[in-house]
This record gives structure tokens, C-alpha cells and sequence, in this order.
């Protein structure tokens, strides 16, 4: 029995809501759907029909086969009889990458469609060592892509990949739309917007300044400060000094003293929204005609001034940490301020949230990741006073995690966002049984399968009521939770090497950028209904997915027992016991050799190739050569190196010079 799509049952009578997203019927045939309802959509699989001549019938029968846990699905497969892929890095393909799919099938392939068919390339391989077939498949044209697999034995298979641009130009890309079509320098603007990256509407081409939704015009909120805190995140990947020049004029003019606020000593507070509904108060044309400002989320200006939902502070918090390490590991990038007034900045807002929102705080937030690194940094910088303090406040939160059997809480009644956090802190403060119960509910909300969309994909289905521009209950594809989930798995990897992590962790790190079009405009999500099968036209809160993107950002080089040696994020070639991997990742700052377990790490700096040498087992290191802004780099690791360099902070310190240079480790 095939399975051709999904169609959701939007006439059945039980109520879809934030803590149910609906029913769903498997199709076998959808041809009928694809020519009406669906018509003018590029489904995931071609629509097929069967027509039944006069007394002809056709029986259907579907099998349930129970495997012994999530991980061992692929291998309940095999043993079933089914084809299985696995393609590496995943299926998001940068066209700088050389992507390799395995197919694991008792029959041999006959041949392959492609659609579009200037879509992908494909090399065969021969067979590995444990006897998968092995192919090379390179994107070619940005876009959707289906491929076929046809069998000689009459079974067809389909992959849904993505084909994007090299990473370094989707997020160049990224940058630029950012801080060009969403820039907003309105001088009389009665909220005080001014300046700031705001929300965007792709459809109509327009920043949305009026939205009823407080948050979406109100640069607070995730849905509001999402387009910013992007804007911000991508610096600490691929600064740029043109775009640092806008956000410090951001950070100076609305970030702080608009958004984030103190009053007397100490007393910091971020708001829910600078935008709010006040039409008496304000001149007209003020507000939108077309918009219904007489729902709950058109906050008045007491509502929009409260300080009190925790999860607005790790954006802004973000936002300061990142502009400390442009500040600290780079010359002439930051003009504004010095480096300690933006990490003091990020400690204070950090622990405004637990004073200010003491009732939110007790849940994990998305993003919370970041005050981690604040600790980490601040214990680098020698702030003991400070660095005490903070660690003290996370771990009364990670108590109370430790003594929860469920420790993943959300303001909603189901969500899949506070993970991210709590595995982080359960993990620092050695609370693995806890780190566990949240790693293993990711990965029961998060798969690995043959399709860019679903691979690595964080099940979240309610927030386009609340950031998107299609406003509705509906599976969303690759929104936040995908790439935020993606550092608590990806860490977990790197400390068990669990290579079912590392593919699903990296499905949902690729999955972060998928949804950034060819222009650059970074979507909330994307609409997984056979209706639509497109992004959504609002920025939204894409931000915080794009925050766990730049953060988690590596390149990982395994030798798996049954794919050989492999790279994400990276194009690799052997030469005999020489493995070398050129990076391809935006950041180019993180690389993980999992035979040697060994992670490296730059602060500044980037890494143009790694080569390991599997028979004296040494690494070496090729750095690109140094730039008007980082004529040092700064290498950490997690195992001790000798090598002839100061140590600062400690990090390596290395000169960087006029060409790559190669350093043996």
C-alpha cells in the first residue's frame, strides 16, 4: 500500500487548538484533490489516480510493525524489507556541497526522475563496505526537488530535498534583506521604532508598522523582535562593519531605554511590545483601517509596557552577548560601546528576567541557551561576583526542573521550545537523568526521514495564530523549534557520539535556513498543508530559530561503521590515510573530529580545512587569511594542546597572516 500525502481533516467536528493540531487521512490516490483543492500546488509526491473498470475491484491493506524505539526505525525497515536512504549532510543541499545518499534495498536501482529535472545531479557510487548503494548528488537549481528511486523489482521511492544556496551566501544574503528591506527610520514614528529591523510582509513587500498584533509591529515578543535579533545573531557568524553601524545605532536608540528599560538601581526590565492601541492618545492614521484592533492581542500601553513575560529577555540578552564578542574578539567592528558595557549589559538583563518575571521564568525559554554562554563568558572575563550571581539564579531554576518528573514547561499547555534550556542547564549542573527525559523528548517530536522538511523538524502546529500572516492551526515545517532543539541534540552527540544524533541535530540546524529565500527574507515558517506547500509571507519570529542557527553552526567529520568517512559541513576527500574536509559552513568557526573526540572552536578566525591523518593520527588546521577586522585568531578545544601561541583568555591566540596558514596540532 503506497502513501502519496496527507490530507487533514479540516470538517471533522473535533476542535483543533494549541494542544491539538487535528486529524489527518493517509491517501493512497489523491489525483482528485491534486486536480480541485489542490490545484496549482507542487505537491510533495505527483498526484496518481487508479480508474476501476465495470465490476473491477481493489483491495488495500495496511501493516503496523512495531520497532524497539525511535532510533531503530531505519533498521526495523531494513528488516522489513523496505527501502531505506540516508543522505549526508541531510536534505537541505547548499549548491557548494558534495552531498552522498545511501540506499539501503534487496533490489537494485533501475533508474532515477528528477522534477525539476535540471533540479539535481546524480553519480553512482559503487557499494560500501557494508554493501549500501552509493551515490553523489549534487543540487543544481535552488528550489524544491523530487527524486524518484525506481527498483527493478517494481517499487518506487521518493526523497523531497531542498536545494538552497551556499551557506555563506544565504546568509550573506539574509544580512543584507535584514538590514535594508526591513530597516525602519521613520524620525517622527510615535512609538519610537526608530531604528530598528522590523517584521516584513513578503507578499505585499511592505515592513509592517500597524499590525493588530501587538508584538508583530512591536519589536518585542518573539513574532516582533524575531527580524532584530536575527539581524544581530547573523553578525556573529559573517560580521559585517557596514550592518554593525545600523544595529549600534539600534542598540543605542531602541534597544536600550525602548524596549529594555531601568528604573533606580538594578531594575531592568524588557517590554511586551512598544506598539500598542491607544487611538485617542494618538493622531490619526495612526492605526490601520484593514486591521481589527478589538481583539485581546491589541494591547493598550499599560498592557504593552509589562515586563513581566519572561521570554522577551533572551532576546535582548542575545542581542548584547553577541555585540560583546564582536566587540571582544575583533578590532574596529563595534564603535559604540566598549566590550564590558555589552556583556555587563547582557549579565543585568539576564537576571532582570527572574526578577521581573519570576512566574515565567520557572519554564525553559527558547534561546535560553544563551545565558549559559553569558556564565561561561563572564567567568572568562574573571566577573566573580557577577558570574556567582547568575549561576546561583540558574541553578534555583534547575532544581526545580531536577525535582519535576516532566521538566519542559511552557506558558502554553504543549509546546516544544523550553527543551533547548532545560537540557542545557540539567547538563551543566550534572543533572543527567534530567538531560536525558528532555533529550528523549526531542527526539520523539523530532525525526530523521528522506525529506527536507520533515528531517529534523520540531513538531510545532499553533504559532502562525500568533507569528505568521496565515493565521491558523497547521503543522508548520522548520519553524523555530527545529534549529533551537538542534543544540541540545547536536552537544549530546558530541559527548555520546550517537550518530542518529548527529543526523537528526543537523536536519534541524540545516532546517533553520531552509525556509531563507533567494533574496534573502527569512519566513516564520513553512505551511505544510497540501493547500499551500510555501512559506509563510511574515518574518515573524524567525528570529529565534535563526539565534539557534548562529550559535550551533559546526562542521562534523565522522567515520561511521556503516557509511564510511562523512562530513556535514563540509566537502571531504580521502587520500589514502588522509582525510581533509574544506568547510562550507557560514561561520567556518567549529569543527568536531569524532574519531579523536575532539571539538575546536574559534572565537575569531575561521577554519578553511582540517585534515587528519589516520595512521599517525595527528590534525592539522588551515586558517584563512586575516582581514582589516580580525587580524587574530582565537582557537579553544576540548582536549589540551600544546602549541606555540599565548594564551589569552584562555584561547589561543594566533596571528593570522596575509594567506591561509597551516597549523599542525
Amino acid at each position: 500500500m503506497a502513501f502519496e500525502a496527507y490530507r487533514p481533516l479540516l470538517d471533522d467536528p473535533t476542535p483543533r487548538s494549541i494542544v491539538f493540531e487535528g486529524f489527518h487521512e493517509w491517501m493512497v490516490y489523491s489525483k482528485a484533490y491534486g486536480d480541485n483543492e489542490w490545484k496549482g500546488v507542487n505537491e510533495w509526491n505527483m498526484p496518481t489516480s487508479l480508474i476501476l473498470k465495470p465490476n473491477e475491484s481493489k483491495d488495500f491493506s495496511l501493516r503496523f510493525v512495531l520497532s524497539e524505539g525511535i532510533k531503530a526505525i531505519q533498521n526495523t525497515l531494513v528488516k522489513e524489507e523496505q527501502p531505506v536512504a540516508t543522505s549526508i549532510p541531510g536534505y537541505v543541499l547548499p549548491l557548494d556541497i558534495d552531498s552522498q545518499l545511501f540506499l539501503n534495498y534487496k533490489s537494485n536501482v533501475s533508474s532515477f526522475e528528477v522534477e525539476p529535472k535540471d533540479a539535481l545531479k546524480i553519480k553512482e557510487e559503487g557499494l560500501t563496505d557494508k554493501g549500501l548503494k552509493k551515490y553523489k548528488v549534487h543540487g543544481k537549481k535552488w528550489g524544491r526537488a523530487r527524486l524518484t528511486i525506481n527498483y527493478e523489482n517494481g517499487v518506487k521511492q521518493t526523497i523531497n530535498y531542498k536545494v538552497i544556496k551556499p551557506e555563506t551566501e544565504v546568509i550573506k544574503d539574509f544580512g543584507h534583506f535584514l538590514t535594508t528591506k526591513q530597516w525602519f527610520d521613520e524620525p517622527n514614528d510615535p512609538f519610537q521604532r526608530n531604528p530598528s529591523v522590523i517584521s516584513y510582509d513578503y507578499e505585499t513587500k511592505k515592513q509592517v508598522t500597524k499590525d493588530s498584533r501587538s508584538w508583530i509591529s512591536g519589536l518585542s515578543d518573539e513574532g516582533g523582535a524575531g527580524s532584530w535579533l536575527a539581524a544581530i545573531m547573523k553578525q556573529l557568524i559573517q560580521p559585517d562593519k557596514e550592518e554593525i553601524k545600523k544595529l549600534e545605532q539600534f542598540v543605542d536608540s531602541t534597544l536600550w531605554g525602548v524596549i529594555q528599560y531601568k528604573e533606580g538601581k538594578n531594575k531592568y526590565g524588557v517590554k511586551k511590545s512598544v506598539f500598542y492601541y491607544e487611538p485617542d492618545s494618538l493622531p490619526k492614521g495612526t492605526y490601520s483601517d484593514d486591521e481589527n484592533y478589538k481583539s485581546w492581542t491589541a494591547w493598550d500601553h499599560k498592557h504593552a509596557n509589562d515586563p513581566g513575560r519572561s521570554y522577551n529577555y533572551p532576546h535582548v540578552a542575545a542581542a548584547y552577548w553577541t555585540m560583546y564578542r564582536l566587540a571582544r574578539y575583533h578590532e574596529g567592528l563595534v564603535d559604540n560601546r566598549t566590550w564590558d558595557w555589552y556583556l555587563k549589559q547582557a549579565y543585568h538583563t539576564t537576571i532582570a528576567m527572574v526578577d521581573q518575571a519570576p512566574y515565567y521564568a520557572q519554564f525553559g525559554k527558547m534561546e535560553g541557551s544563551v545565558f549559559l554562554y553569558i556564565l561561561k563568558d563572564l567567568k572568562t572575563e574573571n566577573y566573580t561576583e557577577m558570574a556567582s550571581d547568575l549561576e546561583a539564579r540558574m541553578k534555583e531554576r534547575a532544581d526545580h526542573w531536577k525535582a519535576l518528573d516532566y521538566p519542559f514547561g511552557s506558558e502554553m499547555p504543549w509546546d516544544s521550545t523550553g527543551q533547548e534550556e532545560v537540557y542545557m542547564w540539567s547538563d551543566y549542573f550534572g543533572y543527567h537523568w534530567k538531560a536525558n527525559i528532555t533529550l528523549n523528548a526531542i527526539l520523539a517530536y523530532m525525526p530523521t526521514m528522506p525529506h527536507w522538511a520533515y528531517n529534523g523538524n520540531a513538531r510545532r502546529y499553533w504559532d502562525f495564530l500568533y507569528g505568521g500572516k496565515l493565521s491558523r492551526v497547521e503543522r508548520q515545517i522548520h519553524h523555530y523549534g527545529s534549529s533551537l532543539n538542534a543544540i541540545p541534540v547536536l552537544k549530546q552527540y558530541r559527548k555520546t557520539d550517537d550518530f542518529y544524533l548527529l543526523k537528526v541535530g543537523y536536519g534541524g540546524l540545516l532546517g533553520g535556513i531552509s525556509n531563507i529565500t533567494q533574496d534573502g527574507f527569512g519566513s516564520a515558517a513553512f505551511h505544510s498543508y497540501p493547500t499551500e506547500l510555501r512559506i509563510d509571507y511574515l518574518s515573524g519570529d524567525y528570529g529565534s530559530g535563526f539565534y539557534g542557527y548562529a550559535v550551533n553552526t559546526s562542521t562534523y567529520i565522522v567515520n561511521d561503521e556503516n557509511l564510511g568517512w562523512v562530513a556535514f559541513g563540509g566537502n571531504l576527500n580521502t587520500k589514502k590515510e588522509v582525510v581533509e574536509v574544506n568547510i562550507t559552513t557560514a561561520a567556518k568557526s567549529k569543527v568536531y573530529i569524532a574519531s579523536k573526540k575532539l571539538w575546536l572552536t574559534l572565537d575569531a578566525g575561521t577554519f578553511e580545512k582540517v585534515t587528519y591523518n589516520t595512521k599517525t593520527d595527528t590534525v592539522e588546521i588551515t586558517l584563512n587569511s586575516a582581514d582589516k577586522f580580525t587580524p587574530k585568531a582565537y582557537l579553544r578545544s576540548n582536549n589540551d594542546l600544546e602549541l606555540p601561541f599565548a594564551k589569552v583568555r584562555g584561547a589561543f591566540e594566533i596571528p593570522l597572516q596575509k594567506n591561509s596558514m597551516t597549523i599542525k596540532l
